[in-house]
């Protein structure tokens, strides 16, 4: 099985500090500060990472369980929205919603729908954020 890498560093304070991560790949790599996590500063932020994993992760789960049950898709397109809240003493990860759209022939909303919630429950990001709460709205467009 596969291992990915990344790595990040951080410099200074905490909120005057200033970070950066990459991946093993070179794709991603970005400057990120307590500005672009906590408040709306430019720049990205674990938690956009995070949501990027999600959605990546389920498109492609999603995509294989249609195809398993006899109803591969056309297309499944995920956003991932990841909510970081400031809980009694300190940060936490308190949300992760989900919106799907996928246009799969042949199948009824209620089976796109069991198996977009088997999906949230079983693609590997969503298995490792097991204990923060992910919400989903699926849609079954017309094919």
């Amino acid at each position: 099985m596969a291992t990915r890498r990344a790595s990040a560093v951080w410099n200074g304070g905490l909120p005057q500090g200033s970070g950066s991560f990459k991946g093993e790949s070179g794709v991603i790599e970005a400057p990120y500060s307590f500005g672009s996590r906590f408040a709306d500063e430019g720049g990205t932020n674990p938690e956009e990472l995070l949501a990027a994993a999600e959605a990546a992760c389920f498109s492609m789960a999603f995509s294989g369980n249609l195809q398993r049950n006899g109803t591969p898709s056309e297309s499944v397109q995920t956003s991932a929205a990841c909510t970081v809240e400031k809980v009694e003493n300190g940060f936490k990860i308190t949300r992760m919603q989900l919106t799907v759209r996928a246009r799969v022939p042949g199948i009824d909303n209620d089976k796109f729908q069991e198996i977009a919630r088997t999906t949230k429950e079983t693609c590997p990001v969503s298995v490792a954020l097991g204990n923060v709460p992910m919400e989903i709205e699926a849609t079954l467009e017309s094919a």
